[in-house]
């Protein structure tokens, strides 16, 4: 079930104001075009700046609309303990299959702080539970020990490795076994990170090609055939400076110019997160050009 392209999904506005109706084409959108997974409210999703009521909705409205042709890994996490406690056991009230739930940010717990944090979460849901490790935006970072006794618990599930590090997927496998699931947090190392024991990644490049990134993380779970493990290849090739665009700016604001250009929402964007400079957004459009995306 977890495994390959996870989406991570944004979260269109117009006026300000949640657009459902967008929203429920973006999902389709993914499914129609192949993608493994779906991640509503993310860092890509805005929700620093959802409130608590729009962050429910676009849980509900995922796995609603999904009808368990893929599993949704809903963002649940705060650097509030209680809060996401209660938005975690809202998103398996509601459905989805998995909750991804962010290193505390801010607050900077040590490892034994962390470690209580998410046993706290365990204790009170029955969904799996991925540990999302994002240093740069959460300033912490989870040690592979730490990891490693949260995998003793029964919902900890695995991780979305958002450290750029590709040592790291090496010494986690490790230490916690196969069974612990890794994905990668970067659309840049997606290719290496599988090859070195992950199982996928959880995208923003997925909110505008879903098709490619599907079939390489297909691809390369047949990485011994010489011709398919070619293809694979390539397809990472193009899909790189797409990668690098995506992040020419602060996420998600290129991603979600990118999608405009899809014309399946607004580029809009909740301050103090702002649309990319012009710049970028000629070279977003040139390169979706050239990769026969409009």
């Amino acid at each position: 079930m977890f495994k390959g392209s996870f989406t991570a999904l944004i979260t269109p506005f117009k006026n300000n104001r949640l657009d459902k109706n967008a929203f429920i084409k973006l999902i389709h959108h993914q499914i129609d075009n192949g993608t493994n997974g779906l991640v509503p409210g993310g860092t890509t999703g805005e929700s620093p700046t959802l409130s608590h009521a729009e962050h429910r909705e676009i849980i509900k409205i995922c796995v609603r609309e999904s009808k368990d042709r893929i599993p949704i890994m809903a963002g649940t996490g705060s650097n509030s303990t209680e809060e996401a406690i209660d938005l975690t056991r809202f998103a398996e009230k509601a459905g989805a299959s998995a909750a991804l739930i962010v290193t505390p940010y801010y607050n900077k717990p040590t490892q034994e702080g962390l470690y209580q944090h998410y046993k706290a979460i365990n204790n009170r849901c029955g969904i799996p539970i991925f540990i999302y490790n994002i240093p740069g935006r959460s300033v912490i970072d989870m040690s592979v020990d730490t990891m490693a006794r949260l995998f003793e618990l029964k919902n900890i599930a695995g991780v979305k490795d958002a450290t750029g590090d590709l040592n790291r997927v090496v010494q986690q496998r490790k230490k916690l076994g196969k069974d612990f699931i890794q994905f990668t947090g970067e659309d840049s190392n997606a290719f290496e990170f599988k090859l070195r024991g992950g199982v996928g990644c959880i995208s923003v490049t997925a909110n505008v090609a879903p098709k490619l990134c599907s079939e390489m993380q297909i691809l390369l779970d047949y990485k011994t055939d010489k011709l398919i493990f070619q293809r694979a290849k390539e397809i990472n090739k193009m899909l790189k400076p797409l990668h690098d665009l995506m992040f020419v700016e602060t996420n998600p604001a290129p991603v979600k110019f990118a999608v405009s250009l899809l014309k399946l929402c607004s580029k809009d964007l909740r301050l103090p997160m702002v649309t990319i400079a012009k710049k970028n957004q000629i070279r977003i459009k040139n390169l979706l050009k050239k990769l026969s995306l409009i």
